[in-house]
């Protein structure tokens, strides 16, 4: 288990009309810049087992708090979430930096920000690795709406965006139980239940399967949301069609080379016509669930660490 005495400290970096609190390794390797984003309900520090491998490989390794988390921004409006916002903080850090493009890994809601930062700004990005989420096509109609037709106003996507504040209050009154119980493996399966299935995980006494991370690893998080709330993450989640719009008229093929990463059984699905929109992809299936990094580091730093090695050698 990792000692969170041993995380970076962080700095604060105003961009793009905001600040990000953000974490580096392998300073003295300014040129080789590798950009990790998280996902939600998460923060730089999952990223704690890739940063000093990444940072021994040659790269400056950074890693923000993205807008909405830990000690970033938390902006009062809800647009200040969409894709522009949470790329153009991306492009910001890169300038502040000095640097023209750099690879991007993104996990979850990461993942999703590198994919639209990819489509938004493809000069900024030179190689793309994304965990858990694969690339989402945009289709005829908002995702919003998909999702409420195929799986209902309790979907927590469709809950988030048709009861606004109704989720977020539930997790911010069971911080601790709601992030135990998130951050799970290896769970027994069970009959899908009526009802908003994470308002019934924040309020659920007794976890199932195992812990993702020691206590003391959990309470970086713990702390970190019990300090901002759940509102400006779950913000995010209420900018999905107007992302929908704002990618209506961008080129929809990635075309820089890059690697897939699924959890063999995670609960968010691979894609089948992946090839389709990101041709020059490789893809990797680890034996985890959803939180890959975390769950099984050694074997996702050994993933990223050839393949970045193979693009270097081409």
């Amino acid at each position: 288990m990792f000692d969170p005495a041993d995380f970076p400290e962080p700095t604060l970096i105003p961009v793009n009309g905001v600040e990000l609190e953000v974490f580096e390794a392998g300073r003295e390797n300014a040129g080789k810049p590798i950009v990790l984003c998280h996902g939600w309900p998460e923060h730089a520090f999952s990223w704690r087992h890739q940063m000093p491998v990444l940072a021994a490989a040659g790269y400056h390794v950074i890693v923000p708090n993205q807008r909405g988390y830990g000690n970033s921004s938390r902006p009062a409006e809800v647009t200040d979430y969409d894709i522009e916002h949470l790329s153009g903080d991306l492009v910001a850090l890169l300038d502040h930096f000095g640097y023209d493009d750099a690879t991007f890994v993104g996990h979850d809601w990461g993942a999703m920000v590198v994919w639209g930062l990819t489509l938004l700004h493809p000069t900024r990005v030179n190689k793309v690795i994304n965990l858990s989420l694969p690339y989402q096509e945009r289709g005829e109609q908002p995702w919003i709406e998909v999702m409420e037709a195929v799986l209902g106003g309790d979907f927590y996507f469709v809950h988030f965006n048709r009861q606004p504040g109704v989720a977020d209050a539930v997790f911010d009154e069971n911080t601790f139980q709601f992030l135990r119980n998130m951050y799970r493996k290896n769970e027994p399966p069970r009959e899908p239940r009526p009802g908003m299935a994470l308002i019934d995980l924040a309020r659920a006494e007794t976890p199932r399967g195992e812990p993702v991370m020691s206590d003391g690893e959990l309470a970086v998080f713990v702390s970190a949301f019990e300090s901002t709330g759940f509102t400006g993450s779950v913000n995010w989640y209420r900018n999905l069609d107007r992302n929908w719009r704002l990618l209506a008229d961008v080129d929809p093929i990635i075309r820089q080379p890059t690697l897939m990463i699924y959890g063999d059984r995670d609960l968010v699905r691979p894609s089948e016509r992946l090839a389709e929109f990101v041709p020059d992809v490789d893809v990797v299936n680890l034996d985890c669930g959803h939180w890959i990094q975390q769950e099984e580091p050694e074997e996702t730093n050994r993933a990223i660490s050839q393949w970045l090695e193979r693009q270097d050698a081409d």
